[in-house]
């Protein structure tokens, strides 16, 4: 598969393939009216010959709960500063990800302090899942163990590649994936609250005391109707509550996971890509090229939940380290994810140090800070570093006294080997073909921009029949509404 281009012309064609290969195939390529691979001239426009009927989230008018959490996320009051609130890093016009392009956002009482890491976005968390190591648990018979027997059964693991035409495949591997922030050290959107609210590098709201002074000054009628006349002789059930209320509003808000980019449009058959952004789609999925797709997932669930472009899973990429973080002027300092040092329950779990969480690619062009240290700025630098990561390392990273460069130099010498280098396109080696061209890259570029969420349809396409005269649908009115209290 990595020596030649397969032209895929018809679903009987994608049947012919090897087990596993076709399956992807169907789902990711399209058919000789849309989109074909380079053994062919690629159309001007590619329209989805076989549209899904997506399940999207239920959307109603938010419940009272979610109404206060609405208020409650908006607030600056509750900072130290009275100046910064839940959106001040989380941007509603940025889709909840950071309002500018600092690596860091700054807080603390005066706004002055800054933080450690870049801001990931808000969006999309509504199905992420619990923190875990391992595949998933299909049934309830698995006996439940904690964190640390979890790693110790993954550390004998033999890891399989991870691959865009066979994601499925990399399943059995015992790896972390899950929970919130970079670390997935919290499993709740309460919890994720939490975290900012009181740290002092961000909202810095002091202790729980004074945060339950300010909702009983600003917020007592509304927590009195809610939960009745005597909630306030429970401090603790106060804050509680207001967490919560944060994360039900985060997940009733269809805001936070509109699913209205043309890549869903697309999907559904009422959007067609231009020429770039198809060879664009057809480079993130083919696993001598871009193999995005390995780690971005990009197809529909088989009950026809919109695919969120993440596998949930971490990886160690070995970005380079950020002089404008200033804690990264102490050259005894790293962010070293999963292990530490802002979670502190895995820490002896060396293997993972240098792990941060695959975001979701949705909205990825709204951003100006990428990766967990916000190294870079722009798509084209992101894509270039894929590409040239260990083909060209003097592009990135610094030389020591000796003038050799120094590879994934923001991390301790002894955990870079837990770095990727085997799934592509991290395969290469100096001497290497780049797994992508410049003109490739510049198509990537334009797919991406096909995930960002306002797109209006204009003159929807009509949508093709697949062979049979069946659509890939899944009713909504046939499953019951998806709700997640995680993400």
């Amino acid at each position: 598969m990595r020596q030649r281009l397969i032209r895929v012309t018809a679903l009987r064609d994608v049947r012919r393939l090897p087990p596993g290969v076709g399956a992807r195939l169907a789902g990711v390529l399209l058919s000789a009216t849309a989109l074909c691979l380079p053994a062919a001239p690629v159309r001007a426009q590619a329209v989805n010959s076989h549209p899904y009927v997506l399940r999207l989230p239920p959307s109603h008018p938010l419940s009272v709960m979610a109404q206060l959490g609405e208020r409650l996320f908006h607030d600056p009051r509750l900072s130290a500063s009275g100046k910064m609130s839940c959106a001040s890093c989380h941007d509603p016009a940025r889709a909840y990800g950071p309002p500018g392009s600092a690596a860091v956002v700054l807080g603390g009482p005066d706004l002055k302090t800054p933080g450690f890491r870049a801001v990931p976005s808000l969006s999309y968390l509504y199905r992420q899942p619990g923190f875990t190591i391992g595949p998933d648990i299909e049934n309830g018979t698995e006996p439940v163990i904690n964190l640390q027997q979890q790693a110790q059964q993954a550390a004998g693991h033999s890891r399989t590649l991870k691959t865009a035409l066979a994601p499925q495949a990399a399943a059995v591997n015992l790896v972390p994936q899950g929970g919130l922030f970079w670390d997935g050290r919290v499993d709740t959107l309460e919890q994720q609250v939490d975290g900012p609210l009181f740290n002092p590098a961000e909202m810095d709201a002091g202790t729980s005391g004074a945060v339950l002074a300010k909702l009983t000054t600003w917020y007592a009628r509304d927590f009195t109707l809610l939960f009745g006349p005597y909630v306030f002789k429970n401090p603790s059930l106060v804050l509680a509550e207001a967490m919560f209320a944060i994360g039900r509003y985060q997940i009733e808000s269809p805001d936070f996971h509109p699913f209205s980019s043309k890549f869903d449009a697309w999907l559904a058959g009422r959007a067609r890509f231009t020429r770039a952004e198809a060879r664009g789609y057809q480079l993130f999925n083919d696993p001598a090229k871009g193999n995005c797709g390995a780690c971005h997932l990009d197809q529909p669930g088989p009950d026809g939940t919109p695919p969120l472009f993440t596998d949930y899973q971490y990886e160690a990429l070995g970005v380079p380290r950020n002089p404008a973080i200033p804690a990264n002027r102490d050259p005894h300092y790293y962010d070293l994810g999963i292990c530490g040092p802002f979670r502190t329950d895995m820490r002896d779990q060396r293997q993972y140090c240098g792990m941060f969480l695959t975001p979701t690619l949705r909205n990825t062009a709204t951003r100006k800070v990428f990766f967990h240290n916000g190294v870079f700025h722009t798509l084209q630098q992101v894509l270039d570093w894929y590409v040239y990561r260990d083909l060209q390392p003097a592009r990135f990273y610094p030389r020591d006294a000796a003038g050799h460069v120094v590879k994934y130099d923001d991390l301790p010498e002894r955990y870079r080997a837990n770095v990727d280098i085997t799934d592509a396109p991290f395969d290469r080696r100096p001497g290497d073909a780049p797994a992508l061209s410049e003109r490739e890259i510049a198509d990537v570029i334009a797919f991406l921009g096909t995930l960002t969420d306002g797109y209006e349809v204009s003159a929807a396409p009509a949508s093709a029949a697949p062979p049979g005269g069946t659509r890939r649908t899944a009713s909504p009115a046939a499953a019951a509404p998806e709700i997640a209290g995680r993400r």
